[in-house]
Parts: C-alpha cells; sequence; structure tokens
C-alpha cells in the first residue's frame, strides 16, 4: 500500500530508470477496416493497396533488446494486428521466447486456426472491439460492410480455442442507446467482460466532436454512473467504464469487488509502430516529435534511458500536471488520464485531461476529489452552471439521459 499512498499524495518518481516491462507492438501501418473514431488514424489497407508492417527480424531484435531492461509482457494492436502478413511467424517468435501477450482486434480476420495458435502461443489476454449490438450500428461505426458477423465470428473462435474474450464499445451517440443490449449480446457469445470507451478528440474523433457525433460530458458522465451502478447488478460480466479515476466511487476500484484503481503504465510502457520506430505510444503515428528513434539504427537502451521526452515524463509526473489534473487528489492515480491524448491537443506534456476540464467548468466534477485550491477556484467562479448541467443525486438510466 506504500506505493499507492505515494501515488494518491503525488509524489514525484525518483531514483534509478524503471523497468520497461510491456512493449506496445503497432503490428501494422493499414487497417482492414475505417473506423470513424480513430484516434490513430491509419489508412485503409486492401488487396489493392498494401501498407507496410514490422518486419519479424526487427520484431525479434526488439525483443532481444528489451529483456535485459526487464520486459515482461508485449501487447500487439494496429493498425490490425492480425493483418499482419506474417502474424504465425511473430506468434512463434513470442512462443519460443515465452512471452506472454495481450491483443488488441476488431476481431474479423480471427479464424479458428489463428484463434488456436494466438492462445498455444501464450496469449493471456484479447479484446474485441464491438460497436453496436447489431450489424447497421456497428457497420457505421467500423466502416466496412460485413465486419459486425465476421467479428462475431471470430469472437466464437476464440471461446472455442480456449478463451473468453473482452467486448469493447466506444460511446457515440448513434450506439449510447444500445448499451445494455451490447451486454446481452456479449453475455450470449460468453465474452470475459464489457468495456466501455470515450471517444477522444484525437485525429478521427476530432470530426466525431466537432459533428456532434459524439455524447456531451454531462451525458457520459450520468452513463456512467447508471453503468456503474445498476446496469452492472443486472449482470455477471464485469463492466469497465473508461472516464477518469475522479469519477470512479472509491469502493469500485477498491471495495471486495472493485476492478482496481488503474494506475497509468506509463513508466513502464514504450510503443513501437509498424515501420520500426519507437515512440510515446501510437500517437507517433500522428504526432512525430513522440517519436524516438528507429529500432534498425537506435539502440532500445539508449532510447529508453536517455530520451530526453521520456525523461521529462518521468521527472515530471504527477507534480507538473497542470489545470484541473494538477488540483485533483487521484492525480497521482490517473497520471493525467493519457499524456498523448492531452499533447495531441495542446502540444503541452503537462495539459489537462480533457474530459475533467469540460466536467469542471459545467460544475460535473467531484468537489470531494479536489484539493483545496481547487474547491476556492470553483466557489469564485463568476457564473455558475444551469441546474440542468449539475448532476443530480438520483440515478439516471441510459436512455432519459440522451432525451
Amino acid at each position: 500500500m506504500k506505493n499507492f499512498h505515494s501515488a494518491i499524495a503525488g509524489e514525484a518518481a525518483d531514483g534509478p530508470v524503471p523497468s520497461l516491462s510491456t512493449l506496445y507492438f503497432y503490428l501494422t501501418e493499414g487497417c482492414n477496416l475505417r473506423c470513424r473514431h480513430c484516434w490513430i488514424e491509419p489508412p485503409h489497407q486492401s488487396d489493392k493497396r498494401q501498407y507496410p508492417a514490422l518486419d519479424p527480424a526487427l520484431f525479434r531484435h526488439i525483443l532481444d533488446q528489451a529483456k535485459p531492461l526487464g520486459l515482461k509482457s508485449v501487447k500487439l494492436t494496429g493498425g490490425e494486428p492480425l493483418m499482419h502478413p506474417r502474424i504465425g511467424e511473430l506468434l512463434e517468435i513470442l512462443r519460443n521466447e515465452k512471452l506472454r501477450f495481450n491483443v488488441e482486434t476488431n476481431g474479423v480476420l480471427c479464424t479458428a486456426d489463428l484463434a488456436r495458435d494466438l492462445v498455444r502461443s501464450g496469449m493471456f489476454h484479447i479484446s474485441v472491439s464491438l460497436d453496436g449490438a447489431d450489424a447497421d450500428t456497428h457497420e457505421w461505426v467500423r466502416g466496412v460492410k460485413g465486419c459486425f458477423d465476421a467479428a462475431l465470428d471470430g469472437i466464437r473462435n476464440l471461446v472455442a480455442a480456449g478463451i473468453r474474450p473482452q467486448v469493447i464499445m466506444t460511446l457515440m451517440r448513434r450506439n449510447a442507446e444500445q448499451i445494455e443490449a451490447l451486454v446481452r449480446l456479449a453475455e450470449s457469445l460468453s465474452a470475459s467482460s464489457v468495456k466501455f470507451n470515450i471517444v477522444q478528440p484525437t485525429a478521427r474523433g476530432v470530426k466525431m466532436h466537432e459533428a456532434g457525433e459524439t455524447l456531451s460530458i454531462r451525458e457520459i458522465v450520468r452513463i456512467g454512473e447508471w453503468v456503474e451502478n445498476e446496469l452492472s447488478a443486472k449482470t455477471n460480466l464485469p463492466l469497465h467504464y473508461s472516464h477518469p479515476a475522479a469519477f470512479r466511487p472509491l469502493g469500485k476500484m477498491y471495495g471486495r469487488e472493485g476492478s482496481g484503481c488503474s494506475i497509468c503504465g506509463i513508466s513502464g510502457i514504450l510503443g513501437v509502430l509498424g515501420g520500426g520506430s519507437y515512440a510515446l505510444c501510437g500517437i507517433g503515428e500522428t504526432v512525430p516529435e513522440l517519436v524516438f528513434g528507429h529500432a534498425s539504427n537506435d539502440p532500445l537502451a539508449d532510447v529508453w534511458k536517455d530520451n530526453s521526452i521520456l525523461r521529462e515524463i518521468r521527472e515530471g509526473l504527477p507534480r507538473r500536471l497542470g489545470g484541473i489534473c494538477g488540483d485533483c487528489l487521484m492525480k497521482g492515480v490517473c497520471l493525467g488520464s493519457c499524456i498523448a491524448h492531452n499533447y495531441y491537443r495542446s502540444r503541452d506534456l503537462w495539459a489537462p485531461f480533457w474530459y475533467c476540464e469540460e466536467a469542471l467548468r459545467l460544475g460535473l466534477f467531484p468537489e470531494s476529489r479536489l484539493a483545496q485550491r481547487g474547491r476556492e477556484y470553483r466557489q469564485h467562479r463568476a457564473t455558475g452552471p444551469s441546474r440542468d448541467e449539475r448532476l443530480p443525486d438520483s440515478q439516471v438510466p441510459c436512455g432519459e439521459v440522451l432525451r
């Protein structure tokens, strides 16, 4: 518990460079779908148009360099990781290295044979995106006809292979009325859990926010309360709602059935892009200054230990966080929610998270999570939010939130 209390207090990290515990491999620059909310914005790949994918020899070279730095696990994502033309070779490397790994996929290409290969290669977790409870909704979000049934088949293949995937739904105005139906679909597919993400104002998500296709902060907060306090009581599946830690009841994080506080692992993570570049994460595809070198030229140990941006992040988190994030009592847990998204919007590593900033403006940020300085700011604002912007004491069903 000592580390947790230090995090809550917002103590700055010091001491030696942390272990590089996890590599995020964005295996392909292209993707087989055209998701309208994607924060990485990969180009659509087809038989006629191909884009680079990480070379297996470079993949092995990176792993060899990462193991002495403390590597414990790997994430395979994209683009679309299962679209990699030599995915079998990558899985064989992981199997021989006995490295645990997890996968983020749209599920479309997950055949029965590939599902079995993933499981026997050491995969401990996989998430599959379903953005609607029916084909019309899911395919409106994902941009390719037929991808709904293909994703369902992929989930069934994974279950048959011996692993129950997590289903991820990204919430937006088009699908918010299908939340409970999506949970029921996940139950019928024998999923392990359901996670609800929020559209970030990054890359393609910017256009969705500008077009009014995303939910308001007021709606997101209320739906989160409904999911965590009412819908979760109606299912045996764990439901994870991706709003910041400040909005989550402590009992949901630390109670008997709590899901933890989701402390950001940024201090032990590095991204590898499809072309072989090192980056903070997938944000490097759209923000070149967050690319830190290339695996074919730059020793990984030098990048991990000496890159100026990585060092600045380690030395500054959470102490240098600005705005509402600097005033939040959960800053040592949340760490600004996502530095990559914050930087994309502001070109400032220490900018506050847009969600919490807007919630504070509307009077929706939980006052119990504010330090004294933040409370004083809130109390002395010249004008307050209107009555219908304030979060009521009662719980509001999802359907009523959107009316």
